[in-house]
């Protein structure tokens, strides 16, 4: 049995892309740029607010500045509309739920900056008791970079061979990789199957309850 589950948030917990993607347009149109549909969102998250922002501005503009622009107004819109469109996926609950009745711990590792993250948990998970909910903090690399993987092993000391690691996307699985921790890729978030794949999953699963049997075999 596993002693820790971390869990990557935006595209593995919750499906927070319409939320996500409304808050970029919305800074888009306030600087005068063009916005995308928000179909087109899930090829841009991932990587960060900044990153986020540098992807969706045209390229001929993406520019530190411009992105700097861009982000008090993403910010602002972000914060107010934060759980608008943003539902759990099926199955989510019951698993954080049933970890935590078996004894497992678990933790969120999330590029999206912390005290969205921390208001994510609280809106949508009140009643589960992470050990560690950390997201992007000024001076900490964001995800593929380990670091926050070992923030949340220092303040949940944890033999790794005792970690799983559930992401959606290439970047969750390189992070895991570089952590030297067993990865999980989710096939219902942002990111094709084929990319967990090219990312060396080391397991891929289809269900929530996937995971439970991962966890508790």
């Amino acid at each position: 049995m596993k002693k820790l589950i971390i869990f990557d948030l935006d595209g593995t917990l919750l499906n927070t892309i319409a939320d996500l993607g409304h808050a970029a347009n919305y800074a888009l149109e306030q600087c005068g740029y063009p916005t995308h549909p928000i179909s087109s969102y899930p090829k841009y998250v991932g990587s960060g607010i900044m990153k986020l922002l540098e992807r969706v501005l045209p390229e001929s503009a993406a520019s530190e500045e411009r992105v700097q622009a861009l982000r008090p107004y993403f910010i602002e819109y972000y914060n107010d509309h934060i759980a608008d469109d943003t539902v759990p996926y099926a199955g989510i609950p019951e698993l954080l739920q049933a970890l935590t009745d078996s004894g497992i711990k678990v933790a969120v590792a999330s590029n999206k900056y912390q005290a969205a993250v921390e208001k994510l948990m609280k809106l949508y998970f009140p009643t589960i008791p992470f050990a560690a909910t950390e997201g992007q903090k000024e001076g900490i690399p964001v995800k593929p970079d380990p670091s926050i993987v070992f923030e949340i092993l220092g303040k949940v000391p944890t033999p790794k061979a005792d970690v799983l690691y559930v992401g959606d996307s290439g970047i969750d699985m390189t992070t895991a990789r570089r952590a030297c921790v067993e990865s999980v890729g989710v096939t219902w978030g942002f990111r094709p199957v084929s990319e967990l794949r090219a990312a060396l999953a080391d397991h891929i699963v289809e269900t929530p309850s996937t995971i439970l049997r991962l966890a508790t075999e």
